[in-house]
């Protein structure tokens, strides 16, 4: 069994944080191992010792995976059924594959809340140019200013740091992990009351790195990505719109951020879209970077890699993400219905993150588990300043196989406290949920354009 408190597997070789304002790159020699023992994205290819944990095989391609003549993915795995279940009656067999939070779970619904668990299944992988353009990072990008921006990362959207050598550098690795290049996609986020009822806001988001909009002229400077955000639903929100200019150096340059406020038909800007401000339309259970799991500048906590662990993590949630459930068939009381989410066991790596001396922010730690496969944060355990267990996100996992991209059904946040929680993501409802690949220019992405957009 992989031992998480050491660092082991991926060819991690240093646990220091950077204390040194620069980490250097891996050599040749390491970076071969990415066409050898390591996956391109620099997870073990190899399964655990006694299979529930397959080997990696080049994932799930389109050509092995059925769809749905309206363009909506069908569920590979659909025949499979749980091979167990975890609850609050039995959860102490499998704690050593939880995290504290899926536990705090388990205690806070002991009558509801359940995992299913299924047989696993690694079907994640990124188009070839984005495993080449890893392969060329491993040896050439490396943080700077004490791990806050990024040097020699010329190939926006793809794996900077596929076998990291600290803590920040798995961070990195999510926040700028390959989304499919450019993405439009309608989805809605729901806040349920206690009773479960819910009124759900609906977003269209736009998510464009720096490299793939139309007048690219090449060179993306300090810049990471464009996100739009408009709101359509509900009639009192629509016509909002949020704007984001996301820098890679956030300490450097800050993230620029307008909002363009439908009822006052004027464009402001907008600095609280950034570390704990309040997330859109969140009834406040989420903060700004809570949004995508995590995001945003990682200058305000010091990052460490604890090591790798075998854990039970939300994957292949095609279900979930079906057609055919309503948005009321998976949102109730507490938590999403467990009945549509799929578990599946997954090698992570554990990375914490804790609040800087003299830095603000309302988590005082969190602890990541990323996807080994995917760099996707699964599973963030959220602690308050009192060192309380607080919140608990977790990604549902799905890879979109048409297009090679990994990312999710949906994500959701659960307040241990109040017991409410936030879903963010589900698109059942919607004609067209995720758009992959779509042209569109930087023109578009600018202050004057905001009021175009949130014309009701």
């Amino acid at each position: 069994m992989i031992n998480h408190k050491k660092i082991i597997g991926a060819g991690a070789v240093a646990l220091t944080l950077m204390s040194a304002s620069v980490m250097a790159a891996v050599s040749p020699e390491e970076a071969a191992r990415l066409n050898t023992d390591l996956t391109p994205l620099g997870a073990e290819r190899g399964g655990n010792a006694d299979g529930s944990i397959p080997k990696w095989e080049g994932g799930l391609r389109s050509e092995y995976a059925p769809f749905f003549d309206d363009g909506s993915l069908a569920d590979p795995f659909a025949d499979e059924q749980p091979e167990f279940t975890i609850t609050a009656q039995n959860y102490e067999q499998y704690a050593d594959k939880l995290s504290p939070g899926q536990i705090a779970l388990f205690k806070r619904f002991p009558e509801t809340y359940s995992m299913p668990v299924y047989k696993s299944h690694r079907t994640a992988t990124v188009p070839d140019d984005v495993q080449q353009q890893t392969f060329s990072n491993a040896t050439n990008t490396s943080t700077v200013r004490g791990g806050n921006g990024l040097e020699n990362y010329t190939d926006i959207g793809s794996t900077p740091f596929p076998i990291p050598q600290a803590g920040v550098e798995a961070i990195w690795n999510h926040i700028v992990r390959y989304r499919g290049g450019s993405t439009k996609r309608t989805i809605i986020q729901a806040t349920p009351t206690a009773n479960g009822s819910f009124t759900p806001v609906k977003f269209q988001d736009e998510f464009t790195f720096s490299n793939k909009v139309t007048d690219f002229e090449g060179d993306v400077g300090n810049l990471l990505f464009y996100f739009k955000q408009r709101v359509l639903e509900p009639a009192r929100l629509a016509g909002n719109v949020l704007l984001v200019h996301e820098t890679i150096d956030q300490v450097e340059q800050p993230r620029m951020a307008w909002v363009y406020n439908a009822g006052q038909r004027r464009v402001r800007r907008a600095p609280q879209v950034a570390y704990d401000g309040p997330g859109t339309s969140s009834d406040g259970l989420r903060t700004a970077d809570n949004f995508d799991m995590y995001n945003g500048a990682p200058d305000r906590y010091d990052w460490e890699i604890v090591g790798k662990k075998e854990m039970y993590i939300p994957y292949n949630n095609y279900d979930l993400y079906s057609k055919e459930h309503s948005y009321d068939d998976i949102i109730e009381a507490g938590h999403i219905d467990p009945q549509y989410t799929r578990y599946e066991l997954h090698r992570v790596w554990e990375v914490v993150g804790t609040l800087k001396e003299g830095a603000r922010h309302i988590y005082a730690k969190r602890v990541m588990y990323l996807d080994e496969d995917t760099w996707q944060a699964s599973v963030i355990d959220h602690y308050d300043g009192r060192g309380q267990l607080w919140r608990v996100g977790q990604a549902y996992n799905m890879h979109y196989y048409p297009i090679d991209t990994p990312w999710y059904a949906a994500e959701t946040l659960n307040d241990l406290l109040s017991g409410r929680y936030l879903v963010l993501g589900l698109q059942n409802e919607e004609k067209m949920g995720y758009q992959f690949g779509f042209q569109v220019s930087s023109k578009q992405y600018t202050p004057s354009a905001l009021r175009r957009e949130g014309r009701r």
